[in-house]
């Protein structure tokens, strides 16, 4: 049986789960790659499996990277709102056998690990002054 190359699952995939768009993909392929090369940066080791956590705290890191403040608008465009949606994809990478998986690994290890609003948008969001004060009660424009 002949490997099948990762365009090729990618067809299919999108093909049979049309909820993200193919781009979506070549992009958490490459977010797992900048995942693994930071955990030999940190750690030394040699690779080794990464994690639902571990995956999204990479993909988190590079698409801030990648993206800056218009990764919520890419994502949108891809289909991803969430952290389950990356497990979706993760496992429909498994399944079509470009990624593998350990018995631990479950679709539940990608439920709430963080708030894509927290993620991707809090750290552009313009900072308050320090004593900032909250705006005055309305005035009426009239005073007798």
């Amino acid at each position: 049986m002949q490997k099948i190359g990762f365009a090729e699952a990618l067809d299919s995939i999108v093909a049979s789960d049309p909820r993200y768009q193919r781009d979506a993909y070549v992009f958490l392929r490459d977010a797992l790659d900048f995942t693994t090369k930071q955990q030999k940066k940190v750690k030394g080791a040699t690779v080794r499996h990464v994690t639902g956590p571990e995956l999204l705290g990479g993909v988190r890191q590079y698409a801030l990277k990648e993206f800056g403040p218009l990764v919520m608008t890419v994502f949108d465009n891809w289909g991803i709102h969430s952290c389950e949606d990356i497990g979706n994809m993760v496992f429909n990478l498994i399944g079509a056998g470009i990624f593998g998986k350990t018995e631990e690994d479950s679709i539940e290890d990608f439920k709430d690990v963080y708030d894509f609003e927290e993620a991707f948008v809090k750290p552009f969001a313009p900072a308050k002054p320090p004593g900032a004060k909250p705006p005055p009660e309305s005035q009426p424009l009239i005073r007798k």
